[in-house]
Order: C-alpha cells, then structure tokens, then sequence
C-alpha cells in the first residue's frame, strides 16, 4: 500500500481523503503522524497558491509524497467571499451564523454559492494541482449534522451537505472531485 501525507489536522478532511483514497491502495496519513509539526502560513491569494504552500512546507519536513488542499466557500451575493478567507471569516464554530446573518436580507433567488478546493501533490518528481467544485446554494438555516464547517448551510439539491452520508457528500463534494481528478493523475 502506498503511504501519502496529508497536510493538514483537519480530522475532517483527513477521513474524507482517507474514504477516496483507499480504494486506489493509497493510505492516508496526517502530518502529525508523518512528523511534520508545522502550521504554515497560508498567504496566498488564491485556493492554489496555499494548497501549495501547505504541500511544500510538508514535504521539505517528510520527504514523501504530499497532499494539501485548499478550499473554500463562494458566494455569489457576496462577490465571492469568503473565499480563501474562508477557514478565518468568522470564528471557529459561529462560520454557518455568521454567514446566514450577512445574508439575511438576499432572497432565496440570490443565494448561488460554490464549494471550491484545489489539492496539491508532491512526490519529489511531480508536483503539480487539480480542482474540484460543487455549485449550489445558502440555506436559511442549518440542517444536519454530518460534516462540518458550512456543511449545514450549503445546499445540494434540497439537502445540505450536512444531511448527506459520506458516500453521497463524497461523490459530489468540491474535495471529492478534487480527489478523484488526483486519483487520475497519480494513475499516470
């Protein structure tokens, strides 16, 4: 089995990799786990230039094949924040009330927003990057209990993504896409 570091201590993201990536025989590991104790600085101005930061300070600690992913919330009515700023708009654990009280006032029309990630691989010969979307729409309320982050106010259809199980959320997530498209590259 082929082992990949996951830069990130994000129990979320990690089981999220971990459920994509097995079949392919690739175990998933954190940084933690790899060693690497390290929280870079994510000043990039876009999803790719901090998935790659992320990936880089990893691997330069490990010396073996890296992922990292950005991502974020985009919303439309917002000129698409919280985009990068994303993880840092609100504090942790008030994201989803934070968000529903900035959109009060748009009308359900108005509520286009998109789950965007980008991963970054490094093995020490390639590096390289590839995205994935989800486009949906801003909830009134939260709904669900699964997932995490805006999950419960981020609508797929007329469930949140916090009302889906792993299998559903991970065949159509923004990260699931992302993963799925590394899967195609690393068969190469």
């Amino acid at each position: 089995m082929t082992k990949i570091v996951m830069a990130t201590n994000n129990a979320g993201k990690l089981h999220e990799a971990t459920e994509i990536l097995a079949p392919l025989g690739i175990e998933v590991i954190s940084q933690k786990e790899a060693g690497a104790d390290c929280e870079p600085e994510e000043n990039g101005s876009t999803f790719a230039e901090n998935a790659m930061i992320k990936a880089k300070a990893v691997y330069d600690i490990v010396k073996m094949p890296v992922l990292a992913d950005d991502s974020g919330l985009c919303v439309d009515a917002l000129d698409g924040r919280p985009g990068v700023y994303s993880a840092r708009y609100a504090p942790k654990g008030s994201e989803c009330e934070t968000l529903l009280k900035e959109m009060k006032d748009v009308p359900e029309q108005e509520r286009r927003a998109s789950f965007q990630c980008v991963v970054a691989y490094i093995d020490g010969e390639r590096q390289f990057t590839v995205c994935g979307r989800c486009d949906g729409n801003i909830g009134f309320e939260k709904k669900g209990t699964n997932g995490f982050g805006y999950d419960p106010i981020f609508m797929y259809g007329d469930k949140s993504m916090a009302e889906m199980t792993a299998d559903e959320k991970n065949e159509i997530s923004h990260r699931g896409k992302a993963m799925k498209a590394l899967c195609e590259m690393l068969k190469k």
